[in-house]
Parts: C-alpha cells; structure tokens; sequence
C-alpha cells in the first residue's frame, strides 16, 4: 500500500463517528496486523504520533494501547501475526515509550497470573464473553464445549479471562472493536 492511499485510509477511519475516541489507530493496527502486514503497522503508529502534538504521555499512551490491541488480537488472528506486527512496531517506537521486561507492566497481568486467584479472572472473561455474545453466549459456549475437544471451550475461557478481559489499556468497547477489527478481514463472520 503506498504512503498516500495509506494516510488517506486512516484519515478516514480517523473520523469515522462511531469509533470509541482515539481508537483508529489500534482498529488500523490489528486490521493491518490480520492482513498479514506487519509493516503497515509501523505506519499507523508513526501517523498517531505525529497526529497527538509531541506530547509524551500522550504518545507512551498511544504506544501502550497499540501493544495491547495486538496482544488482544492473537487470541482471534493467531499468535505469528501479532508476534510479527509488535516486532515491526518495536523497531520504530522510540526507546522511551517501551515497557521494559520484567518491570512494570500497565495491564498487570503478570500480577493477574501469579497473585490473583484464577476463578476471578475466569469470572470477569465469562461476564465479557457474556457481554460480547449477549443472548446467545450460553449457546455459543455450549457448542464450542461440544465441539468434539472440550478443549475449545478451555482454550476461549482462558482467552477471554486473561487477555481480552483485561480493560486496564483498553476498555471494553475498545476491546469490543479490536476483535471486529480482527475478524472482518479474515472473513470469520460467524464468530
């Protein structure tokens, strides 16, 4: 995609109405990241960047929220192209808007994992499922448990309990829109 038909793309994605604000970038990013384009998803951060004023709280914000969104969409795209993109997007984020390993981590799921007890944050991705699927969330639990490997259902439980759950970057719309994000483009409109 060249550099022109890819600002104005994201131009008007930027004001698209009824995106939650300040979300066009990360809808951008998994929707590039889905494609299989990791590198566009350079050029999407770098345009946010640009776009937010120089302000650094701002731009570690923007950062966060990309990482996050891509993290997210591994559980719907697959773990290689969100591994691929958030590389790309390593090498162009400035030194002082990465989290360091190990260390702080804005979504705390390191401490969710370790110190918190797991039925909690199965509980809290249930209520999220259920908030996503509405009416039909028991139904569509069901059928994934009986798929034939009650392993699907595990394996969307802890998906949802651990990572697309998580709202302390991304809210729960945002995340609502992350998903959309990442399945329109692989064509799974069922789910």
């Amino acid at each position: 995609m060249s550099k022109t038909s890819l600002i104005g793309l994201l131009s008007s994605i930027r004001l698209t109405p009824h995106l939650p604000p300040d979300s066009w970038y990360i809808v951008s990013s998994v929707t590039l990241s889905m494609l299989n384009k990791p590198d566009e998803v350079q050029h999407v951060f770098k345009y946010a960047l640009e776009k937010d004023g120089g302000n650094t709280q701002k731009q570690l914000d923007i950062a966060r929220r990309t990482r996050e969104a891509l993290v997210k969409s591994a559980a719907i795209g697959g773990l290689p192209k969100s591994i691929n993109a958030l590389y790309a997007l390593k090498r162009v984020t400035p030194q002082n808007l990465l989290d360091e390993p190990l260390e702080y981590s804005p979504t705390g799921r390191s401490v969710e994992l370790y110190d918190v007890p797991s039925s909690k944050i199965m509980q809290r991705g249930q209520a999220f499922f259920d908030q996503i699927y509405g009416k039909v969330s028991k139904r569509v639990m069901g059928q994934m448990d009986q798929s034939g490997t009650e392993d699907l259902g595990i394996t969307a439980r802890l998906m949802y309990g651990y990572i697309l759950s998580n709202t302390s970057v991304l809210t729960a719309l945002e995340s609502s829109f992350v998903l959309l994000a990442g399945l329109i483009p692989q064509d799974v409109n069922p789910q």
